[in-house]
């Protein structure tokens, strides 16, 4: 009986049977990796293994599956450009200059050393050495964004070191063909790098005119296939005019994608390219899976483990070493190490480069291709469990002897914050910590920033803002902010496992500070309310609220009962706090009184050694010389307690004292759970 393959040949479609098998396997595949557990790329990486050559063979058409896997690059680098910006760039001009400008250049002389000492020619050193220095652009930006970490100090630095290894690609493709012999001079090399660069820049300032106007006039017509095709245009036109100067198509896209994110339809251009992007980009790393010979690896697996691991190893010291030297603390360092130890899907565009030339990995010919591409697609397959893997390792080495590096950077502003008290300390200086900054100084508010990256450190610095470098989840620097002086502390970044272990040292170490932590979704809440959290302000619920709102408005519904919906919905969705935003008394919310007195409003928790206490037990003024003003519990203020009432888990007490004698309290506050 004929093949399917040969069958839809007959009808006039020789293609068709490779691309329905590939999307039915890609489908199945990454539906099992779904129900156990794994991501997406995971599966479509397995599937293109199952249908290649070594496995069921259900694919003949290479050259057809790598042009759509092409396709797929760029319209995923072209949705991260739009996801960027070409201000967000310039911020991390030291991280992609300084630190992948240390990560590749580290990378290709160790490698090319390791080589040498066994025996292989420097060229062939070199160029396996630019083969390994390069990372998935695709793969790792795909996983932070959907894990919601792009914006987190491991994340940032990951993408900085990605940018700058993507603009390497482009010198690399010129310097190989010399290393085999068939290219130019150095001053050919350097006039097309001189092009590109060129070329670049017009692409950028001119899309930066007409882009905009283009598609402020597309969508005046209302015509939103018009406008998908608008973006495809541009997405794929800016990419194959910076291809003419022998720039990756991929980098190409993503400038594009930049270029629309300058734009004011930046939102609805991603929404638009989204589906299609999905659909090629599961091409592309199903490509990737085809290249793997089975038979080659069940028959070498001592190699290709081998390999991998040393690989793993050598890269990953290699990136959180070129982190260490930018300043970055071993936590960061590590995660970012981690996160960038595969080998990248532009490696086989050089390897491509390679082979035309006579080149091979390692000068092992059909051998050392083989172990490159069973080590690059098993590496891209544990990138998942790397990246996911990456924050907690980097917690082991930050407790371990390891941890002390950087320490001395983290101390060098602590002069600057001796002297504040009842501040405020924010953790992270994003679009949120900004804004809060600016209202901070305008009101008079005193406070401290504590921020990993340094860029915003340098730039705060020149504008004479109290900032801590440093890792807020550290104790030592918690204490340089002044953890056991402050009132309040906001922790205002986007990693959310960075963000629980912060709030739960910042509460152990200070149980009568407020704490007001920001997530990005609703059911975190009730984590971060047990780690100490005060307030959670999830950005999924207020974005519920501020839509709804604006619905009732345009349907008349009087002020005063959109107000009242508002406050019901989070009464309802805020109550794992336990009482609501307001619970804490007005004057909180006040400085220093005229006798240099703070005010504190202190949750009790469930095991605290203050629960169950009657206050003349407690004896605070005797002791600590703390006064208690009032006490909040089931939404009602009990004014001036007695000394016979009993404190219960769930009050806010409002308390008034030295800053110095909330410190010596502490204790009183603290439950049992959070010394563990």
């Amino acid at each position: 009986m004929p093949s399917p393959t040969v069958l839809l040949a007959a009808a006039g479609l020789p293609f068709l049977a490779e691309i329905a098998a590939l999307f039915a396997a890609s489908v199945l595949v990454a539906y099992l990796c779904y129900r156990v557990g794994l991501v997406p790329i995971a599966g479509f990486l397995l599937a293109g293994v199952l249908i290649g050559p070594g496995a069921l063979g259900l694919v003949e058409d290479q050259a057809l599956i790598d042009m759509l896997a092409e396709v797929g690059v760029i319209l995923l680098l072209f949705t991260i450009g739009v996801e960027f910006s070409l201000e967000k760039m310039a911020r991390l001009g030291r991280a992609i200059l300084l630190g992948g400008g240390l990560q590749v250049a580290l990378t290709v002389a160790t490698v090319t050393l390791l080589l040498m000492a066994f025996g292989v020619e420097i060229e062939a050193g070199l160029y396996t050495g630019c083969l390994v220095a390069l990372s998935s652009t695709a793969i790792v930006l795909g996983l932070l964004a959907e894990s919601g970490k792009t914006g987190s100090p491991a994340g940032q630095l990951a993408l900085a070191m990605l940018i700058f290894q993507d603009f390497a690609i482009i010198a690399m493709v010129l310097f190989v063909p010399i290393l085999g012999g068939d290219g130019g001079t150095a001053f050919d090399v350097l006039w097309a790098l001189g092009e590109a660069v060129v070329l670049i820049a017009g692409v950028v300032v001119l899309a930066r005119k007409a882009v905009p106007w283009l598609l402020d006039k597309i969508a005046h017509s209302r015509r939103q296939e018009l406008f998908l095709l608008a973006v495809v245009t541009i997405c794929l036109g800016t990419a194959w005019i910076t291809s003419l100067a022998d720039v990756s198509l991929a980098l190409g896209a993503f400038l594009a994608g930049m270029v629309v994110s300058e734009s004011h339809y930046r939102t609805q251009a991603l929404s638009e390219i989204l589906p299609i992007k999905t659909i090629f980009s599961a091409v592309f790393f199903v490509s990737v899976g085809l290249l793997l010979d089975l038979g080659f690896l069940i028959g070498n697996p001592l190699l290709v483990l081998g390999v991998a691991v040393g690989l793993l190893l050598v890269k990953g010291v290699i990136t959180a070493g070129s982190a260490l030297l930018l300043g970055y603390p071993v936590r960061i360092a590590a995660a970012a190490g981690l996160t960038l130890a595969q080998i990248g899907e532009f490696s086989f565009v050089l390897d491509r480069v390679g082979r035309s030339v006579g080149l091979s990995p390692a000068d092992l010919g059909t051998t050392g291709e083989q172990t490159f591409i069973a080590v690059t697609v098993l590496l891209m397959m544990l990138t998942p469990f790397l990246v996911k893997a990456g924050p907690g390792f980097g917690r082991r080495l930050e407790a371990s002897a390891l941890g002390r590096i950087g320490a001395r950077r983290e101390q060098q502003d602590a002069e600057a914050v001796a002297g504040l008290e009842d501040h405020v300390i924010i953790v992270g200086y994003g679009p949120a910590g900004r804004r809060l900054v600016r209202v901070l100084k305008d009101a008079g508010v005193p406070f401290v920033v504590v921020e990993l990256n340094p860029t915003s450190v340098k730039e705060m610095r020149q504008e004479g803002i109290a900032v801590i470098y440093g890792d807020a989840a550290r104790v030592h620097v918690l204490e340089h902010a002044g953890i056991h002086r402050a009132k309040l502390c906001v922790v205002a970044i986007s990693d959310e496992d960075a963000v629980t272990d912060i709030v739960r040292m910042a509460h152990y170490q200070n149980p009568t500070l407020q704490i007001i932590a920001r997530t990005r979704f609703l059911h975190r809440a009730e984590p971060l309310h047990a780690a100490g959290a005060d307030i959670v302000v999830p950005e999924e619920l207020e974005t519920s609220v501020r839509i709804f709102s604006h619905v009732l408005g345009a349907y008349m519904i009087p002020p005063d009962e959109v107000e009242r919906l508002i406050l019901a919905i989070r009464a309802d969705d805020y109550g794992v706090f336990r009482g609501s935003i307001q619970e804490a008394h007005l004057m909180v919310l006040q400085g220093l009184d005229e006798e240099g007195l703070h005010t504190r409003a202190v949750a009790v928790r469930e095991g605290a050694p203050v629960a169950g206490k009657t206050l003349a037990d407690l004896s605070l003024r005797q002791q600590f010389g703390i006064t208690v003003l009032a006490v909040r519990r089931d939404g009602k203020t009990i004014g001036n307690p007695a000394g016979d009432f009993h404190v219960q888990p769930g009050d806010r007490l409002i308390l008034i004292g030295l800053a110095e004698r909330f410190a010596a309290c502490a204790d009183l506050f603290r439950e049992p759970a959070a010394q563990s």
